[in-house]
């Protein structure tokens, strides 16, 4: 009896101790692809971290990773709204980007939070920055995993350094003194119409941003716009100072059409009519033999993950280049922008 006496005082006398879980606990970083030694993963250990929450306490660190890396992937975190995926971008930049000069279709679907390219699941997406075929373009961007499709939908990204490490010089040299054309023609029924590419219906609206952003334009009839823009094919990081490929010569060209979908267009329309189109700077034809090396460097420089539900993406939209492969199944993928910039 003194013995159970003692263990009850014994027992009643403990005082409860605050247990200390550190960052290191909480998360650890590791890289996605050993080979390449590229992207940066951030991966919650303990369950029901909160991304902002952790990341507020990181934000030199992560910022700094951002620029060495490109690109981090967070993981297995506890990012199960878009309310918590807002959370964190707006930690990281307040003022998010609205999507113009449009070059895809998206949704808004809560405040500058856009689904990701509502394309057929069927066809692939190639490697490109965003919007590097405008005068300006967002400077970070990121993905968020709401739903994984059932088979393939992943994000394929890619070091822009090392593409323009990678192309064959005299392709480069090429594209580097003639520039790149881009040629847009937006008429009812094909592609995107104006009125959605400019979001807005007033044609002197659209006039007075091509007049700003340096793109020619030209009125054919009430409904078909056409335009032109000439875009170098590199850029210089404004923080880094590095030399990345960024261009959407491979992208906008014809070559980059499905052979079935390219035939279609052309039995229907003449090539300057196309709805998008790539040239050299000058006008002059852009070799589809020069788009496919283009094409095949992106390809051996990409890294690959499949999906997890949850998932953050943080990209510097200079150092690195996304995609999106085929998919079946349903697949819920969500864009956020900021930070505009514009090379001079």
């Amino acid at each position: 009896m003194q013995h159970e006496e003692f263990l009850h005082r014994r027992f009643t006398s403990l005082k409860p101790k605050t247990i200390s879980i550190s960052a290191q606990t909480l998360a650890q970083m590791t890289v996605l692809d050993s080979e390449k030694a590229w992207p940066l993963v951030v991966e919650a250990n303990v369950v029901g971290v909160d991304l902002a929450e952790w990341a507020a306490g990181h934000l030199q660190d992560l910022q700094a990773r951002l620029l060495k890396t490109g690109a981090i992937l967070f993981r297995n975190f506890e990012v199960d709204s878009i309310d918590k995926f807002k959370k964190f971008v707006h930690l990281i930049s307040p003022e998010l980007l609205e999507y113009n000069e449009r070059s895809t279709p998206r949704t808004e679907v809560s405040g500058e939070i856009y689904t990701a390219t509502e394309y057929p699941a069927d066809e692939c997406i190639t490697l490109h920055n965003e919007s590097a075929y405008s005068a300006n373009w967002p400077m970070k961007i990121w993905f968020y995993c709401a739903q994984p499709a059932v088979q393939g939908g992943e994000t394929p990204i890619a070091d822009s350094r090392k593409v323009f490490e990678q192309i064959e010089p005299k392709i480069k040299e090429r594209l580097i003194e003639k520039k790149v054309m881009y040629v847009r023609n937006y008429s009812d029924g094909v592609d995107l119409p104006w009125q959605t590419v400019f979001q807005t219906t007033d044609r002197r609206a659209v006039e007075d941003y091509c007049r700003s952003a340096s793109i020619e334009f030209e009125w054919k009839d009430a409904t078909h716009l056409r335009t032109r823009q000439i875009r170098p094919a590199i850029a210089t990081h404004p923080v880094t100072g590095e030399t990345v490929w960024f261009n959407q010569a491979h992208l906008f060209h014809v070559s980059s059409l499905a052979p079935a979908l390219r035939e279609s267009l052309l039995s229907l329309v003449e090539e300057t009519e196309l709805p998008r189109n790539s040239y050299y700077g000058d006008g002059s034809a852009l070799e589809e033999s020069v788009l496919d090396e283009i094409r095949e460097v992106y390809r051996e420089s990409a890294v690959t993950s499949p999906w997890q539900q949850g998932d953050v993406l943080m990209l510097d939209n200079m150092l690195a280049a996304h995609g999106r492969m085929s998919f079946t199944g349903p697949r819920k993928v969500l864009v956020a922008m900021a930070e505009s910039y514009r090379q001079g």
